[in-house]
């Protein structure tokens, strides 16, 4: 599993136009599965994103994590963290679960956040605010 971690002030994510979810501070996660993840990873990542000390204390240190300073978690299903672009100019997804794979787990780590969440599988725009930025890669 791959994913894509924010520290935001805000996000929120739209499909059809429609908002489907919306945060104020704390994580916007984007989650990649990889063929062949299976509920262990998605437990280690739950457990890993929620201990994440990525907020800053009364010191200004990133030394806080999201259930530290009460804050809300958007995630986002996204199989193109498993885009891979080294051969040719069109990105191959070999790599990424396929979609009756996928969605089990994203759910699984999204219920295990206490998260909001996309539409799996839809098309989605997602808007954010990054606090920092902060951003980083956290990979099983």
């Amino acid at each position: 599993m791959r994913a894509l971690v924010q520290r935001v002030s805000s996000a929120s994510v739209a499909v059809d136009g429609e908002r489907v979810a919306a945060i104020g501070p704390g994580l916007l996660v984007l989650l990649g599965v990889k063929r062949d993840d299976g509920e262990r990873e998605a437990d280690w990542i739950v457990r890993k994103l929620l201990a994440l000390r990525i907020f800053e204390d009364e010191a200004g240190r990133m030394n806080r994590s999201v259930t530290d300073i009460d804050g809300a978690i958007l995630c986002v299903s996204q199989f193109t963290l498993y885009g891979d672009a080294r051969k040719g100019n069109r990105p191959g997804f070999t790599d990424a679960a396929p979609p009756g794979e996928a969605e089990p787990l994203y759910e699984r780590v999204r219920a295990g956040l206490g998260a909001q969440g996309g539409r799996f599988g839809a098309r989605m725009v997602v808007e954010l605010a990054n606090d920092g930025p902060v951003t980083l890669i956290v990979e099983t």
